[in-house]
């Protein structure tokens, strides 16, 4: 008899449990509103959300490669698997042309479609929950006056159970952190504006913080750097790996141009972000960099002196211990392929940016980003110039990339050398994520 009372209450508690579950899952559909005409919308505002929208990057993940702006199906990798980017154009099929104002308000801070399902976590509303309602209205206006695209984003490719939308109430019970940005009274205009924009739509930690076991930021992490797409984001709080220390100009001057030359040039994700950004104002750029140098502990006034310059290329050595042998072929790739431009006083009129010395990427703890450089190549700020750097995916082995990864960081950073770099080489030529 009390083995069934158990039993019964066990279930009991099951049942009371699912119910719980479901009535803490279950979202109401909010009607569906004829597309608004243009007209319906000040102009004022339109302009704003476009500004906005450049700010939140949302072109980038809402477009596929060689598709319409907006339309969806761009493809987000993730260590879950791919999700892609939904269609934002007014198209009532297709896109979001049904959707009320509060629809989607309530799929920015919320994370909710206007169906009533719960959005994956890819689209970052635990960062966009920060956006006032102002915001979000010039938002609604912008994309509600883009050019209708009938277009189907391809399907999610997600393993069972992740496809149950219903269990990402349970990650936002967990993890989301609902509201609106709440200015600090004792900072500045400035620096509370860099921090509205960073912590909300520009959603600068949604890569530059470690994640956890479920994907949701690590608590008390913020900023100490992360993976996107299989690149490392920096850290951007006062561990970070920057040779020369990052300031405030330093931050604006990378953020408005894609280059900094003491530190980086904007590549990977960051590279179209850069560019969406050049639709920003200068004031919203020089926030951000006003917030993150605060973050970083960022000195005042000038850049502190840069390092002094690195002796000449060694030569290559023949024969010799094994060791001796990796690092003579990788100064002879050095100088074969890389001297050129990296090297003051090279052949080539053309020099890079950014000192070897100072690079950030052969600074930072893991390699994935001096990789994927070698491998792929460095853009320009503008997608439509040539690339700043050629890639060596096609001229160079993994193995050859491994030794030449390894000296460069051995000459120009002197950090501790990092590990298994032939299977770091082989997971970014082959696409896979490094996370």
């Amino acid at each position: 008899m009390r083995v069934s009372h158990i039993a019964g209450g066990v279930l009991l508690a099951a049942a009371a449990g699912a119910a719980g579950f479901a009535v803490l899952a279950w979202q109401p559909e909010i009607e569906p509103v004829e597309p608004p005409a243009r007209a319906a919308f000040d102009q004022a505002e339109i302009a704003e959300g476009a500004k906005l929208a450049a700010l939140g990057n949302c072109l980038q993940c809402h477009t596929a490669p060689g598709g319409k702006p907006f339309a969806g199906g761009y493809p987000l990798e993730t260590p879950f698997g791919t999700i892609h980017g939904t269609n934002i154009t007014p198209d009532p099929e297709t896109g979001i042309g049904t959707w009320s104002a509060e629809a989607f308000r309530r799929a920015m801070a919320e994370g909710v479609g206007r169906s009533g399902e719960h959005l994956y976590p890819g689209f970052p509303y635990d960062h966009f929950t920060r956006v006032t309602d102002r915001d979000n209205r010039a938002l609604y206006a912008y994309l509600m006056t883009r050019e209708p695209v009938r277009a189907e984003a391809p399907p999610n490719r997600l393993p069972l159970p992740l496809t149950f939308r219903p269990l990402l109430a349970g990650w936002k019970l967990l993890f989301l952190e609902a509201g609106e940005y709440r200015p600090d009274p004792e900072r500045s205009d400035e620096w509370n504006r860099g921090a509205y924009l960073a912590e909300g739509l520009a959603h600068c930690g949604a890569c530059h913080t470690p994640r956890n076991a479920l994907g949701a930021r690590e608590a008390g992490r913020e900023f100490a750097g992360g993976f996107s797409e299989g690149w490392y984001a920096p850290a951007l709080d006062r561990d970070s790996a920057a040779p020369v220390p990052w300031t405030r100009d330093a931050l604006f001057d990378y953020l408005r141009t894609g280059v900094s030359e003491d530190h980086a040039v904007a590549s990977g994700p960051m590279a179209p972000v850069v560019r969406n950004l050049s639709d920003v104002p200068d004031a919203d750029i020089r926030a951000i960099a006003t917030y993150v140098a605060d973050r970083m502990g960022a000195p005042d006034g000038p850049a502190p002196a840069p390092p002094a310059p690195p002796p000449p290329a060694p030569v290559a050595r023949a024969g010799g211990e094994e060791r001796g042998q990796e690092q003579g072929r990788a100064a002879a790739i050095y100088a074969g392929a890389c001297a050129t431009c990296h090297e003051p006083g090279g052949p080539l009129q053309f020099q890079a940016p950014v000192a070897l010395d100072r690079a950030t990427s052969l600074a930072q703890p893991n390699p994935s980003n001096a990789i994927r450089a070698i491998l792929h190549g460095v853009e320009t700020p503008d997608a439509a110039a040539q690339p700043l750097m050629p890639g060596f995916a096609n001229a160079l082995t993994d193995a050859q990339v491994a030794e030449l990864t390894a000296w460069l960081r051995t000459r120009f950073s002197g950090g501790p050398a990092w590990d298994d770099l032939e299977a770091e080489v082989a997971e970014a030529r082959s696409g896979r994520s490094a996370e």
